[in-house]
This record gives structure tokens, sequence and C-alpha cells, in this order.
């Protein structure tokens, strides 16, 4: 009898700790600081460069697939912009920049006097196949805008779950510019400094936006192709028709594999 109501005692008291043990949240580890299933985001995207480029980009995601949507307008008609998301994952602290960043004073903000700023690529939002960095400028999977300068832009990207922790520390931005207002891109504002082939308007940042907080509300309707991210192979079309090709990452340029597409930016 005595053994019997001892044992009942010992169940009886490691109950208590079973509850505990079992009201800890499975991701409750230290460290651990990601987002949660569902989240959006919205980023408003303001003009870099005076280029009246304005929009709102919705950011959602579902553990680690991120639904983008873009609705932007002031764009250079007709032409593709390049656009990414870019930032840390590993707690830098990186913005949109601003006119201090125009280093030389030429009046233009370059992409890569913008780097500092806004970081390394992370997605390249092309709107089929590769989404790696390495797609940073591969016009031929690149949105353009209609021919009123508005661009809309929808797909579902699978990404890391560094990118998925840090979803809050990135921002979004569009490339390409026509200061000249000549509704092309061309050399009125020099070369680029990723290719002296290249007119530094195709290749300017238009806008910027950061996220502005979680669950914002209900995704817009629209947007123009969906789609996986892929491994596929670094691609790099032409940015001019009939010319050369080059690709932007991280904190300076890089070179990828030339090939001629029938998609580029129209200059003359």
């Amino acid at each position: 009898m005595i053994a019997r109501h001892a044992a009942r005692l010992i169940a009886l008291a490691a109950v208590p700790a079973a509850m505990v043990l079992c009201a800890v949240p499975a991701d409750a580890h230290e460290g651990h600081t990601s987002a949660a299933s569902g989240d959006s985001y919205q980023v408003d995207l303001a003009p870099l460069n005076n280029s009246g480029s304005t929009g709102t980009a919705m950011l959602s995601l579902d553990g680690t697939q991120l639904t983008v949507k873009i609705e932007a307008s002031g764009l250079v008609p007709g032409q593709p912009h390049a656009q990414h998301i870019h930032g840390s994952t590993t707690g830098h602290d990186f913005h949109c920049p601003d006119a201090s960043a125009d280093k030389n004073k030429d009046g233009i903000v370059t992409t890569a006097e913008g780097l500092p700023s806004y970081g390394d690529i992370n997605i390249s939002l092309t709107t089929k196949g590769d989404t790696s960095k390495n797609s940073g400028l591969a016009v031929d999977r690149m949105p353009a805008a209609d021919k009123n300068g508005k661009l809309s832009y929808e797909r579902t990207i699978a990404v890391s779950q560094k990118v998925a922790d840090h979803i809050k520390d990135l921002h979004v931005v569009q490339h390409g510019i026509d200061p000249n207002g000549n509704g092309k891109y061309d050399f009125g504002k020099g070369k680029s400094e990723l290719d002296p082939k290249l007119p530094q308007e195709a290749t300017a940042p238009a806008d910027c936006g950061m996220l502005q907080g979680a669950a914002v509300g209900s995704m817009p309707v629209g947007g123009v192709e969906t789609g996986s991210g892929s491994t596929a192979g670094v691609e790099a079309p032409s940015l001019i028709a009939g010319g050369t090709a080059a690709a932007l990452a991280g904190a300076g340029v890089f070179l990828v594999r030339r090939r001629r597409t029938k998609t580029g930016f129209t200059t003359r």
C-alpha cells in the first residue's frame, strides 16, 4: 500500500513539469527570430534621381515562399526596369540613399554610388527563371513599363530561411531613369560605370522603398506573372539591343556570360 501511494505522488508531481515543457513554443530557441508565416509588409517606393517614379510593393511570406507584388508609375515608358530586393541578412543597417550619395556631384546617384547605402542584391525580381543576384540585370526577364510608364509585377519566389528571418531588414529598388525626358535610355548622362558601352540612365536607380511593417492588410489583386525561383545557370542578355551584356552584384560589378537576345534597353 505504501509503495503504491508513493508511486502515485511521484506521477502527480511530474504533471506540472510536463505542462511547463509543453507550453514552450517550438521556435523559442535562443537566437531564433523567424518571421511568422503569413506576414505581409508594405513598401512605399519613393523617387531617386528626380525620376518621378513612385509605387507600392507588397511582400507576403508563407514560410520561405515570398510573394512580391509591385505597382509603379512614372517609369521610362516601354523600357525594361531592373528591380531587386536589397539589404542585409546579417544585421547590417542598409537603407535607401539620398542625394548625398552623389559623390561626384554630377546630379545622378549612380548604381555604384548607391550600393554602400542599399547594400547587396538578395533577390533579383525577374519575371521567370533565376532570382539570384547573378540575374541582377537579366533584362529579358525583367518587367518593362507600359506606354504610360506604369509597371505591374507579381511573382512567388522560394527564398532562403535567412531572407525569411530578416525580411524586415530588406528593401526594394527599381532602376532606369530618363533625366532629359526623351522617353528612352541614352548617353545624355554619360556612360555607366558598370560597362562603358551602356548609358548611365539604364542602370541608375529610379526609386527605393523600405519595409513599413507587418500585417498591413491583404495583398492587392493583379500583376503580370507568377512563378518559382530556380537555381538555373547565370544569364545576362544584352542591355542594348544587339549590344553588350553586363550585370551587377554585391558591392561592385559581376561579369557573366554574354548572350544576344531580342529584348534589351532601347537606345538611339
